[in-house]
């Protein structure tokens, strides 16, 4: 059974930065699109971030557009998301979903069929 793991979350300063990273058990990531999504309390799942299984990227936060970076390192089997100059908004639990056929992306989380269980990022001082 595929299953996706979220890592790197945790509590920083506003104005910090973390790295969350996506591994996957079960599926061959390179042949995935791979999302990143975010869930605040209180509010709908929405798309960060996306990268197909060529590289193409996609970015679809406004709010996080210019402070976030996604990338896929095939050695390691991960797809990472850099987050910087994070702000107290970006406080949310955040998922990685992966998408097949990988050619395409989108921020739309009913295109992705397997999720993980989420790491919490937490910005506060």
């Amino acid at each position: 059974q595929a299953q996706l793991v979220e890592s790197g979350g945790g509590l920083v300063q506003p104005g910090g930065s973390l790295k969350l990273s996506c591994a996957a058990r079960g599926l061959i990531l390179d042949n995935y699109a791979i999302g990143w999504f975010r869930q605040a309390p209180g509010k709908e799942r929405e798309g960060v971030s996306c990268i197909t299984m060529s590289n193409l990227k996609g970015y679809y936060l406004d709010s996080m557009k210019g402070r976030v970076t996604i990338s896929r390192d095939r050695a390691k089997k991960t797809v990472t998301l850099q987050m910087n100059n994070l702000e107290p908004d970006d406080t949310a639990v955040y998922y990685c979903a992966a998408r097949w056929p990988g050619s395409y992306c989108s921020g739309d989380a009913g295109d992705f069929g397997s999720w993980g269980q989420g790491t919490q990022v937490t910005v506060s001082s």
